[in-house]
């Protein structure tokens, strides 16, 4: 897809990282995936979502099976008839298998990352940090092997970006990120295109 539409929760969101990103968001931004996400406490911004999410704890898990095995296989019974043998009235009474068409995106795994107009291209360590003249800068567990531009913008001043993302400046005297506007924070955005 061009975007996926989320709530501000796990696993879409990491309430403690940078910028609330989790590791899915940011495979979800590696691919070219844009992240809408809603403002806290409105799930009626995301209601195909949420009132699919109804319908799933509704019938696949009252009762619950008796163990993980049984619990499963509600589940797979369930995406079984939701996708092939229930009409859905916003698809025109068609049921979600008969609209179904692969992405003309292919997927092709992750592509590299590029920072031509960044001085260094670091890679953030297994603990979410990058290292830079034998000092470390804290960044986010959810870039952990993920590789980031580091700029000199004044005297000891550094912005790290990520992609097409300024993430924030740090000094490489006290070694401490500050992060810039966060420009994955909810917004309220009309309904993307099925």
């Amino acid at each position: 897809p061009r975007a996926i539409r989320t709530d501000n929760g796990v696993p879409f969101a990491s309430p403690n990282a940078l910028f609330n990103l989790s590791k899915l968001s940011v495979w979800w931004l590696r691919l070219g995936i844009d992240i809408e996400r809603i403002q806290p406490g409105c799930p009626q911004q995301n209601g195909r979502h949420e009132r699919m999410h109804l319908t799933l704890k509704k019938e696949a898990t009252k009762p619950a099976g008796a163990n993980f095995l049984q619990q499963q296989a509600r589940f797979d019974d369930f995406i079984d008839e939701f996708n092939s043998e229930r009409p859905h009235q916003a698809l025109g009474m068609d049921c979600p298998a008969e609209r179904y068409t692969p992405s003309p995106r292919p997927y092709t795994g992750l592509p590299d990352l590029d920072y031509p107009f960044h001085d260094k291209a670091v890679t953030v360590t297994t603990c979410g940090r990058i290292c830079y003249n034998r000092k470390k800068i804290n960044l986010s567990l959810v870039f952990a092997g993920q590789t980031v531009g580091i700029k000199q913008v004044e005297d000891h001043i550094w912005l790290a970006s990520f992609m097409d993302y300024d993430l924030g400046y740090f000094d490489d005297e006290t070694c401490r990120l500050e992060p810039l506007h966060n420009p994955f924070g909810p917004k309220v955005l009309p309904m993307s295109p099925v």
